[in-house]
């Protein structure tokens, strides 16, 4: 039996597009980049840094094949520290050639939502990601794979809707 690409390859291996489904309030908030910032060194973070950063790498070789990458996330207001803190590094994403919107929570209550954040590739892959109730990767197994055509659409539908809704990167100001 073949050996499944790793979540990296999969960038690799997108011909169109890879998208992504961001749901929860805080993620992460062991990692030191964010501890960094939330104890005021907010100009060094590694994921701001085009030149060592290997994600920012990988968004700038998967854009520059002509794959689409768009990120939308789903925040409550006012946001936590820990989406202040990924509002301020996202400006490395989109300078690596991603797209991001974000969504004030209250205005996606009418939106049909998968229970788990997503990257959805080629609009056919999914891989669901788990987490701690604390955010962090879940020890039980951080990422769930599908290709179930249902499964597939419902992701699809539920990211275009808050897409046309949510607001642009740039012109989002967190409050």
């Amino acid at each position: 039996m073949a050996e499944e690409p790793t979540f990296v390859e999969l960038f690799r291996l997108a011909e169109r597009s890879a998208v992504h489904l961001e749901m929860r309030d805080g993620y992460m908030q062991s990692d030191p980049e964010y501890i960094s910032w939330r104890d005021g060194a907010r100009e060094t973070s590694r994921y701001l840094d085009q030149e060592t950063s290997a994600w920012l790498a990988l968004m700038r070789e998967t854009t520059g094949r002509g794959v689409v990458v768009r990120r939308a996330r789903i925040v409550s207001e006012p946001v936590t520290d820990y989406i202040r803190f990924e509002h301020h590094v996202t400006a490395g994403n989109v300078a690596a050639g991603e797209q991001v919107r974000w969504l004030p929570r209250r205005r996606a209550s009418d939106v049909a939502l998968p229970g788990n954040d997503f990257w959805l590739f080629d609009g056919r892959l999914v891989v669901f990601l788990h987490f701690t109730g604390e955010g962090e990767l879940s020890p039980e197994g951080d990422e769930e794979r599908t290709t179930d055509p249902a499964v597939a659409r419902l992701c699809s539908a539920a990211f275009e809707a808050v897409w046309e809704r949510a607001v642009p990167h740039e012109q989002f100001k967190p409050s």
